[in-house]
């Protein structure tokens, strides 16, 4: 029997290729568009779509609620950075991030699952639909790191790990066992940028999971534009975490990393 599947849809290809996978299972895509991130494109991959700001909660609860949906799915980036920005919350926005004790992403998030619960909705692994994207183990892409090359993959895997464990970010960037850059609010890609400008070409990209990641809300994410970055800052190597990292547009992802000669390598913790 069909259902209506509920997306919080932010920035990326992420949204759009959950929008198509919901609807192959059979089941209805009602698609909340956050109107400070998601592509207007994507209304043409979903069954209906309502484009709300991010700080209208108690919106986006009325919208999904009046098409009866019990289970919602998050997928697609948004910026960290919005929650420092002057957008317009309503009455609960407010009382939501009134309650929190810091503004961790772990934390806003799990406050914002509590109060989906609250309305009879269950919020569902935001890679649930696309598990056939997860990354494998082993040499993705590329050729074979070097022995020193793989010492930089596991310091940098395990530095990420550290910092991941502190919800400050999810990768860093290394070269020679120094940490060039670790994320944090500006992205992966700043990071990247930044670690160039610091250290040149050459370096290690490690992204990672968090310890004990809750897979409701976030997930690391690369893609076509991550090979790009790559690419643009001259970048060796991009390490991920094997199993729980998913690659957007697989194939073509892999191509363009083999075409560019940038080695993608999966590891276990």
């Amino acid at each position: 029997m069909s259902e209506n599947i509920g997306l919080i849809a932010g920035n990326g290809r992420f949204p759009f290729l959950t929008a198509q996978e919901i609807r192959k299972s059979g089941n209805r895509v009602i698609c909340i568009a956050l109107k400070e991130e998601a592509d207007r494109e994507l209304e043409k991959f979903c069954d209906k779509t309502f484009f709300l700001s991010v700080g209208k909660f108690q919106k986006i609860i009325d919208a999904l609620k009046s098409e009866n949906v019990k289970t919602v799915i998050m997928a697609g980036q948004v910026k960290h950075v919005k929650i420092y920005s002057a957008i317009s919350m309503d009455f609960r926005a407010i009382k939501v991030m009134g309650s929190l004790i810091n503004k961790k992403t772990d934390t806003i998030l799990k406050t914002i699952a509590a109060e989906f619960d609250k309305d009879g909705m269950t919020l569902i692994p935001s890679h649930s639909y696309l598990t056939s994207l997860l990354a494998p183990k082993g040499l993705i892409s590329g050729k074979k790191l070097s022995s020193d090359e793989n010492k930089d993959a596991d310091f940098g895997f395990k530095t990420a790990k550290a910092i991941a464990g502190l919800d400050i970010g999810q990768t860093v960037v290394v070269k020679d066992r120094s940490v060039l850059a670790v994320e944090s609010v500006e992205g992966t890609d700043e990071c990247i940028k930044r670690a160039y400008l610091l250290g040149g070409e050459n370096a290690i990209v490690v992204k990672v999971a968090k310890p004990n990641q809750d897979f409701r809300f976030d997930i690391p994410v690369i893609g076509l534009k991550t090979i790009d970055t790559l690419k643009e800052n001259k970048i060796r190597a991009l390490i991920i975490e094997a199993g729980v990292t998913l690659m957007l547009d697989k194939d073509e992802t892999i191509k363009k990393a083999q075409e560019n000669n940038i080695a993608i390598v999966g590891i276990s913790f």
